[in-house]
């Protein structure tokens, strides 16, 4: 048999088996109704749909998806429905799985994470317990910058730290790695991981449905049952920005330190953000700290409109409101009304920011209004507002910590703080 007969044999073949997988006529128009729903709510809910895609390709592209619904998976429906979302722009207009059980993907008995640019498995289920803290090389037959690259397309964010924070979610859901062909099908995940024994490959399944999540405080590092966090590993206690990750806001001392740390901007059930203010601002009345801290490393965001009774009481601190003594530790979570109230400590207050750039920036959309699909029921985002807290020529992508302390992937296995640390090694003026 020539080779020409055999590529065409094999062509058709594969033709037969995407017929078999695609969606039935009746899925189909119903894909293309939500499509064409999702398209006409967007341009009504957006501030300003077209602010980085034009209405013409914004078009092209629904046109073109429209064409391709009836050969396509139900997966991949809605990889390439977010791809359009993802197209607008911003981080609070998008269609994320961790975020809707109706869209009802799957993950793997692992977690990902980034830790600057590498990506590490930072937890496994019990059964996978030898791959904690071991790094990914390639997912599938894709290096991970790659892989990440492909992943990306489908997140709405307002910077790279922004979609990295979303992108370790998406790289461990087969129904995704499949719809950008980074695996060719969703039964199997083979991952090339880098142990201290050398790489390896292995081959994962799917293992339980994604974790819907809150929008307002990172879930990331929250410890789940049965799994190991590779920080567990190292016997020692977590650090503080780690101990009370659940609480809406809380302070302690640590040696001259008050340790502030505000995980929404919301208020808590027993306790207003406006309460808590004021009991912040009594406590460096009645203790003077040396220095005070406020980590938003967690805070993904919540109502901007609360963030000024914070602002005040750290500006009527006088003996803390200087340089040297106001910190404020940020993030590549640190995204939305927290991106707000560190425009504002950045505006009034003397801070000094620590750790990492953030996920948003000054002038971004956002609060987003849910667009429910009719026939799915997948919930779309779009964002309503444009807040302008920097000038409009402030043409920065993210907050800047200008002490830098990222979270390296040694730190978190030995359960060290860089931001507490570079905190105490900086110099007073």
């Amino acid at each position: 048999m020539t080779k020409s007969k055999r590529f065409t044999i094999a062509f058709v073949f594969f033709g037969v088996v995407r017929s078999l997988w695609a969606l039935s006529p009746d899925d189909a128009q119903k894909w293309r109704e939500d499509l064409h729903f999702m398209a006409k709510e967007m341009e009504r809910t957006h501030k300003n749909l077209y602010h980085s895609v034009s209405r013409e390709e914004f078009a092209a592209m629904i046109s073109a998806l429209n064409t391709k619904i009836p050969s396509l998976e139900r997966n991949e429906v809605i990889v390439e429905m977010a791809k359009i979302v993802a197209k607008v722009h911003d981080g609070h207009t998008n269609i994320y799985p961790t975020r809707d059980p109706k869209i009802d993907f799957h993950t793997l008995p692992v977690a990902f994470t980034f830790f600057g640019d590498e990506l590490y498995i930072r937890a496994t289920h019990e059964s996978y317990r030898e791959l904690a803290g071991a790094r990914v090389v390639r997912v599938g037959e894709r290096d991970t910058k790659s892989a990440y690259a492909d992943v990306k397309q489908m997140i709405g964010f307002d910077n790279d730290q922004g979609a990295r924070y979303w992108a370790q979610y998406l790289l461990a859901m087969p129904e995704v790695l499949q719809a950008f062909r980074i695996i060719p099908n969703q039964d199997e995940v083979p991952l090339t991981v880098e142990t201290a024994h050398g790489e390896r490959k292995v081959v994962l399944r799917a293992f339980e449905p994604v974790q819907i999540m809150t929008g307002d405080i990172a879930m990331l590092f929250n410890r789940r049952k049965g799994w190991i966090d590779v920080r567990d590993l190292s016997g020692k206690d977590d650090p503080l920005w780690l101990r009370n990750a659940d609480h809406v806001f809380h302070f302690t001392h640590t040696g001259n330190l008050l340790y502030v740390q505000i995980n929404q901007v919301t208020n808590a059930p027993n306790e207003t953000l406006s309460q808590f203010a004021q009991r912040l601002h009594d406590e460096i009345a009645k203790t003077n700290p040396k220095r005070v801290a406020i980590d938003l490393r967690l805070n993904r965001g919540g109502d901007g409109t609360l963030i000024v009774p914070i602002i005040r009481a750290l500006i009527q601190s006088v003996n803390v409101d200087r340089k040297g003594h106001l910190f404020g530790i940020i993030g590549p979570a640190t995204f939305s009304a927290a991106q707000m109230l560190i425009d504002a400590l950045e505006k009034y207050t003397n801070v000094i920011f620590v750790g990492e750039p953030t996920a948003s920036k000054g002038n971004a959309y956002g609060d987003s209004r849910k667009i429910i699909l009719p026939n799915s029921g997948i919930t779309v985002r779009a964002s309503i507002y444009f807040w302008q807290d920097w000038y409009p020529w402030d043409t920065r992508d993210a907050t800047m910590p200008q002490l830098a302390a990222p979270l390296t992937i040694d730190a978190y296995c030995n359960q060290i703080d860089p931001a507490l640390e570079a905190i105490e090694a900086s110099r007073e003026p």
